[in-house]
Parts: structure tokens; sequence; C-alpha cells
């Protein structure tokens, strides 16, 4: 199994001590419920999300093709018009009149030729965007690249324990502040979403991965900027806590593939997985996921615009 970066790949990760925290909340969302304690082994994390630099050279090595530079199959989507089958993904446009928030196709649209190397559609590029999260990545891809890189994606479970930071219980990944002193602490979206961004916090899409403070384990962006994949099928809801000490859950592997699928969804069904941290679209009046707790489902045919992933290895021998 090839590694991407050789021994100097170790530099970027960083060694999370395993241990027992309270995953989830009762707070919030009814997906993040109901918080529960759960036991992770130590494991070595990516400090950042993958950027469009590591993307690159593993695109380089492998001739890998994303899901979103690949026309989709008319017989995979029944009902698929003939006027949408095309190479694209999901991309975010700001309204430019009044929307309701419960309309999302309002501000995401199918684009073609938007994919990893044209984050904004065809006549884009990531010619200065080296230091930024790839986006525009499916699940197969995300994997695809971890596999090549000598890693994995991480469960759901080893996701939030590092994004706490060592902060157990704490609102945000920083403390339970949102700006602590005035300061932003994350890429997230300030206005009334989804037409108005302020840009209080420097940055109207992604940005570099390093722009704001790391946590209290030395990571960046675990909030916002990009949604990150994940190992773990979606449920609809955490396991119950567990009654006693003896029995609480230890490197729990998330939800089952069959319970995954969008009940909504009647002619195409495709599994999905759990995404977490939130992105630059999360805002006051809209997804206010921008917590370690938060978490939402993903079908793994999907890349959107604000979506990337960070790797992990589980074992520090493997490094």
């Amino acid at each position: 199994m090839a590694i991407c970066d050789g021994p100097s790949d170790v530099d970027k990760m960083t060694w999370i001590p395993g241990g027992t925290f309270r995953m989830g909340s009762d707070k919030h969302y009814p997906e993040e419920a109901p918080a529960h304690r759960v036991t992770v082994d130590g494991f070595l994390i990516d400090r950042t999300p993958v950027t469009n630099r590591q993307f690159k050279e593993f695109v380089k090595a492998t001739g890998h093709v994303t899901v979103a530079e690949v026309t989709p199959d008319p017989k995979d989507y029944p009902g698929m018009l003939p006027h949408m089958i095309y190479a694209g993904s999901l991309m975010f446009t700001p309204p430019k009149h009044v929307v309701g928030l419960r309309d999302f196709s309002q501000w995401w649209s199918f684009a073609k030729g938007a994919d990893w190397r044209h984050p904004y559609g065809p006549k884009s590029n990531i010619n200065a965007l080296d230091d930024y999260p790839v986006v525009h990545v499916a699940f197969a891809d995300a994997l695809a690249y971890a596999t090549w890189a000598g890693k994995d994606l991480p469960t759901e479970a080893e996701w939030e324990f590092a994004a706490r930071g060592g902060l157990d219980g704490a609102e945000f990944a920083w403390g339970d502040e949102f700006t602590p002193h005035g300061r932003h602490m994350a890429n997230t979206w300030q206005g009334d979403f989804p037409r108005q961004n302020l840009n209080h916090d420097g940055f109207e899409r992604t940005s570099p991965v390093s722009a704001f403070p790391s946590n209290g384990y030395g990571l960046y962006d675990m909030i916002g900027n990009v949604w990150e994949w994940t190992a773990d099928w979606y449920s609809p809801r955490h396991e119950a806590d567990a009654a006693k000490a003896c029995c609480i859950p230890e490197n729990p592997r998330g939800g089952r593939e069959a319970d995954s699928y969008d009940p909504r969804t009647t002619n195409v069904k495709i599994p999905r997985k759990v995404i977490k941290g939130g992105s630059h679209l999360c805002a006051p009046n809209y997804c206010r996921r921008y917590r370690p707790a938060a978490r939402h489902a993903e079908p793994v045919d999907t890349s959107t615009s604000h979506l990337g992933f960070r790797c992990i290895r589980r074992k520090a021998s493997d490094a």
C-alpha cells in the first residue's frame, strides 16, 4: 500500500490519545441525541483537511477520476431528466432575491463541469488554492485517497473525539463561546443566509486550512470551512447511553447501511454516510452545525462545493 508523502507525512498528523467522552448532544438537532458515553482507542489524524495540493499528488500518482468527473449512467438513476445527464457536482450560488429556507434548490444546483479542479464551475481553477481543502469529492474519492495514503477515514466517534480537543461537553471545539472576545474561531457564515454574507471572518467561501486557530489537540478546521466525510453509515439517532460504565461502547462503528437510506426518496435509493463539522455555509439562522456534536447525512454518490475530508491511522506503529 503506497503512502503519499513517505515518512514526512507523519509530521502532518497528530496523535490523539484514547479516552471516554460524551458523544452527541441533547440541546440541538434531534439526530444528535441522545448524548451518550463512548470510548475510543488512540489514533493519528491529519492536522488539516486534505488539501488541493495533496489531492493533486494522489491523482497524479494514480490517475484517479472523481465521481464528479464521470457522466452518470441513466440506468442508475431512473427518471433522470435527459438534459441533466452530464458530469458535474453540487455548487452553492447565493440567490439574488428573498427565498424561503425550506427550499435548498434556491441556492444549490447541479453544476455542469464543477469538480475538484473547477470548484466554481468549468471556468474556475485551483491555481491559487493549493492550501485550500479539496472539495467536490464523493465518499468513494475520499476513501480512494485514504487507501492510497496508507490511512483510513475516521469513524464518527473518532472524528468527534478529535474535534472536541479535550474539552468534553463544551459547545464548540474551543469552548462554550462562539466568538470569544469577538474573535472568529472558524470559517462560518455571518449574515442572513443564503443571500447576505457579511464576511466578518474574512472569507466568503472556503479558506486556507490553517487560517483559523487550532483546537486543543492542534487540529485545524475541525469546525467550519468544509464538512468532512466519516466512515460511518448514517442513522437518525444515536444509541442510548449505557446503563453501566462497564457497557460503554468501545470504538463504535455507527449505523448500518440498510438503515442509512433517506425514507423520503422513492425512485433512487442511495446509502448515506455521516458527515461532520459544518462548513462556511453554516449560519445562526440556518444549519447551526458548527459544533463537534453536529452531524448530517450525505449520500455516498454526492459531491458538493463545501464537503471535503481528512484521514486517520489507528496505530502509531503504522506511521
